[in-house]
């Protein structure tokens, strides 16, 4: 596993039952998930010699990030390391712009779009549509909101043009809400399909998650999976694939993002599925037969746990369990700090109000931001 972070430590987590030996290559011996392995390499996913140390003896190497340079991806490949997902697929989670033109000809439907060379070329962007505002993104290295703007004039644009990357330009969609259909692929071609879910975000990131997405019709609940599907075949992923997708206001679907990895849209999955998002992952990238994606119950959210005020939350567990002991509480070991994400809480049952309002009473009990 390369990358040290929450999803390599839940991921090791679902590994434990069936025996899987994980070997991370970490940042620092810090991160959450080299806190709790015992094979932990400390190094630079950037540099390719340690790849390629790291790789020895390995049998299969897969991802906690898409950050690894691609051309370092193609000559593990070359070295006959196997990676999955591999360097073909991943590249379209690392590049925006390759991402929204390999969509583009397989049918996949997106906002508006195209790479634009400078302010008065978003200009031109937004004339050829609605006009602004626009959304900027620049094609690599942006995560939970960064790397992504919202312009309402060329004077608003100069600032994604100083990072020295290609800029991408989108079409604001005025969407209903955010949904995502996470799916798994092995490399025997199984594919999984979890239920489509809505994806509440608040300042770019993913506050709460609700499994199933409440009152989406069954026929674009099963649109959504087949869109992600034929993206994970077409692409070639092996392992989690996550879509991101833009519910319209006429019940239309647009993709907005891909991950190939396990996502924060699918964490409800750790209590809430019959096989988890990480047992499939580790499942699909080791060739393994794929679990029962079904939930177990009706509902279930998830809900983000934010660094707050309080660098210690261990003692709001108790207050926290016994209000509630069907409540599930998932800690990255991370260092709190004011709107990190640190953790996540899952609460499931029969009432969609109720299963909601728990989860998000724990999540803000845990921050400090409820206090009763």
């Amino acid at each position: 596993m390369v990358g040290g972070g929450q999803l390599a430590r839940m991921t090791h987590e679902a590994g434990i039952p069936l025996g899987i030996r994980f070997k991370l290559l970490s940042d620092t011996p810090q991160d959450s998930a080299a806190q709790v392995m015992s094979d932990v390499v400390i190094g630079d996913h950037r540099d390719l010699a340690t790849l390629r140390a790291f790789a020895q003896g390995c049998d299969v190497i897969t991802f906690d990030h898409e950050h690894v340079p691609n051309e370092h991806l193609r000559a593990l490949e070359a070295d006959g390391v196997p990676v999955r997902p591999g360097s073909a697929a991943l590249v379209h989670a690392q590049d925006k712009g390759m991402m929204r033109a390999r969509l583009d000809t397989i049918g996949i439907p997106c906002p508006r779009h195209r790479i634009v060379a400078d302010p008065a070329d978003v200009t031109r962007f937004a004339d050829e549509g609605d006009g602004f505002p626009v959304v900027l993104k620049t094609v690599r290295g942006g995560y939970d909101g960064k790397g992504v703007w919202i312009v309402r004039s060329e004077a608003d644009a100069a600032e994604p043009f100083r990072a020295g990357v290609p800029v991408l330009a989108e079409e604001r969609v005025d969407f209903a809400r955010e949904l995502a259909a996470d799916v798994v692929r092995s490399p025997h071609g199984q594919a999984v399909a979890y239920p489509v879910v809505e994806s509440v975000q608040t300042d770019g990131v993913c506050d709460t998650v609700i499994a199933p997405a409440p009152g989406l019709p069954s026929e674009a609940a099963a649109r959504a999976q087949q869109l992600a599907l034929t993206i994970a075949e077409e692409l070639g992923v092996i392992g989690h694939l996550a879509v991101e997708l833009f519910e319209t206001r006429d019940g239309g679907l647009l993709v907005n993002e891909l991950a190939m990895r396990p996502h924060n849209s699918g964490h409800w999955s750790q209590d809430g599925a019959v096989t988890s998002q990480f047992e499939n992952h580790v499942r699909a990238v080791l060739d393994l037969p794929l679990g029962d994606p079904r939930p177990r119950a009706p509902w279930t959210v998830m809900a983000n746990v934010l660094g707050g005020d309080y660098p210690d939350m261990y003692p709001a567990y108790l207050h926290c369990m016994a209000r509630d002991p069907r409540l599930r509480i998932h800690m990255y070991g991370k260092d709190v700090k004011p709107g990190r994400k640190v953790g996540h809480v899952n609460t499931y049952g029969d009432d969609l109000a109720d299963v909601r309002e728990r989860a998000r009473h724990a999540a803000g009990y845990l921050r400090g931001t409820i206090t009763e």
